[in-house]
């Protein structure tokens, strides 16, 4: 009997904490990474979601060699259509990363890390009064949030299918030309194991 998942669902991994740490510093790195790579070259990046929409049944995703089925939103029509948008969008130059960035991120993880909360926070937790507390901001920011992927390559293409999420914000965000700086803290979450905070400016100074 095939098991049916949530797409979010997670196995709890439990390591020891300076090796957990690393790995999770290694992983916000990726993700910086991968998310100057989709910039760089979106209809390159469109290929690797040709190959994740090949595996897409109805409103299951199953995995290569796998019994498991994830239970999508919106099904193929979500990666057809950020495909489009890839092979449409323009090379845009990379992010730099910023520590004060990431530190704002991490006030985020940490707590939701703790709550097992999801969102952007609100009041004292919301995304600008986190930000402002660790520097300034030019022009613009923003906040991506990343639940259940713990590889750099699936927290980037959950953001930018955004499967369910109908204005496609956490997208527009990875592909804003007015973003120039970001910082990132993965950390473990109680529900979906792994969380991401991606916190974009337009340029950052602590």
């Amino acid at each position: 009997m095939r098991r049916i998942l949530l797409m979010l669902a997670v196995v709890v991994l439990l390591l020891p904490l300076p090796l957990q740490a690393a790995a999770e510093g290694d992983l916000a790195r990726a993700v910086r990474a991968e998310l100057n790579a989709a910039r760089a070259n979106p209809r390159n990046y469109a290929e690797y979601l040709r190959a994740y929409r090949a595996h897409i049944s109805g409103r299951y995703y199953i995995p290569p060699g796998s019994r498991t089925r994830f239970v999508t939103k919106e099904g193929a029509a979500a990666v057809d259509e950020a495909i489009r948008h890839l092979l449409r969008q323009k090379p845009l130059r990379p992010l730099a990363w910023s520590d004060a960035l990431s530190r704002a991120a991490a006030d985020l993880a940490v707590e939701q890390g703790k709550t097992g909360t999801t969102g952007h926070g609100e009041g004292k937790t919301g995304m600008k009064a986190r930000i402002e507390r660790h520097g300034r901001w030019e022009r613009t920011i923003g906040e991506n949030i990343s639940y259940g992927p713990n590889e750099a390559r699936g927290v980037v293409m959950q953001l930018i299918i955004d499967d369910g999420v109908p204005n496609r914000g956490h997208r527009t965000n990875i592909f804003d030309p007015t973003y120039g700086t970001v910082g990132i803290t993965c950390g473990p979450h109680p529900v979906f194991e792994t969380l991401c905070a991606i916190d974009f400016a337009g340029g950052f100074s602590d």
